[in-house]
């Protein structure tokens, strides 16, 4: 697919990074985004300063506010919206996306009232198989592949010759490893729920807990993430690779993260709408921890630190009080633990 034209929508943090790849791997790049001031500052100055201050933009990538120049013959188009406005961008898209082209999303989240995960909503939206739609995940803040540090990802689909169509259209041998895997489903659902364990580790630091309890919250929110994934239909091994623990590691202890320094400013005892203000950008996990409230009751799975979050975020819990409301939970014994997850048809507990 080399020299070949590329649609990104939109042009936030990370899709403006994964445009860098594709730009620096030979691709023509269109940056799709519905502000005007944002792409004439892309297309004469070369930044992007709202989403990655400081960084450059490469010649290889052009901004645009028409859907059908961005889309139009390109041979891939590359999702990267926040979770709310995925249906929306999709349905403005649909009309002049080749029928030929690969589709792949890059966003981390469910869509809040249907509680559907994105390949689902693009399926919908674009009138194709979700099996031939592209899943992009794992540990990589923007804010490193801009720059071009050392960065590995996965790319899924459940039918993998689409997964390794993508994978030859990023892979970068200089900076951007990028491996495939089967498993669309624990990777979306992997990459959704860590951010409600980053929104924990932030709120962890921020009250001064320190790295005892953040390698705990990590260890457990992987737990968590693994039982919801596996009762969605996941294969619990995508857990243990780049889209689960490695992405969990990487949101949880960096600054790099929204999610983390949204934790860490509600710790702070800022109320949420206030912190979402100050952010200026999408938390997903302020969404998702809703989604993953309701999926965990209709699945029947035990999320504690779900359930705890969701009582700060949006029932007034006192941070400290959800703290103490973990660590007081009823004692049990790791290993009998894992043994009953074993039985109920999980491996990982």
């Amino acid at each position: 697919m080399a020299l070949k034209k590329v649609a990104v929508l939109v042009a936030g943090s990370w899709g403006t990074a994964l445009a860098r790849v594709l730009a620096d791997n030979g691709h023509r790049v269109l940056l799709w985004t519905r502000n005007p001031a944002q792409a004439d500052e892309i297309n004469r100055l070369r930044r992007n300063e709202k989403f990655l201050p400081g960084a450059e933009i490469p010649e290889g990538i052009a901004a645009t506010t028409d859907m059908a120049e961005a889309v139009q013959d390109a041979v891939a188009v590359l999702f990267v919206s926040p979770s709310s406005a995925m249906r929306d961008v999709a349905r403005q898209a649909a009309g002049y996306i080749r029928e030929d082209a690969l589709v792949i999303h890059a966003t981390k989240g469910f869509e809040t009232d249907s509680l559907k995960r994105m390949s689902t909503v693009l399926s919908e939206e674009l009138g194709r198989s979700e099996q031939h739609i592209v899943v992009l995940s794992g540990p990589s803040h923007a804010e490193e592949v801009i720059r071009r540090h050392p960065t590995t990802i996965v790319v899924a689909a459940k039918e993998i010759a689409c997964a390794e169509a993508a994978q030859d259209l990023f892979m970068n041998s200089s900076y951007f490893r990028v491996y495939t895997n089967p498993d669309s489903v624990g990777v979306e659902t992997a990459g959704a729920i860590k951010n409600i364990i980053a929104l924990g580790a932030g709120l962890s630091d921020g009250l001064g807990y320190g790295d005892n309890a953040k390698a705990a919250l990590i260890t457990r929110g992987l737990a968590e993430i693994a039982r919801l994934g596996e009762a969605m239909g996941a294969n619990t091994l995508t857990f243990a690779g780049l889209a689960g623990v490695g992405d969990l590691i990487v949101t949880c202890t960096s600054q790099h993260s929204r999610n983390w320094r949204a934790g860490s400013m509600l710790a702070q005892g800022l109320p949420l709408d206030e912190v979402l203000e100050r952010m200026g950008m999408v938390v997903e996990g302020v969404r998702t921890t809703k989604s993953a409230y309701v999926l965990a009751r209709r699945h029947g799975v035990e999320m504690p630190i779900t359930d705890q979050l969701y009582a700060v975020l949006f029932e007034g819990r006192p941070p400290g009080q959800a703290v103490e409301a973990l660590m007081g939970r009823v004692k049990t014994h790791e290993i009998e633990e894992v043994a009953s997850e074993v039985r109920r048809g999980r491996t990982l507990g």
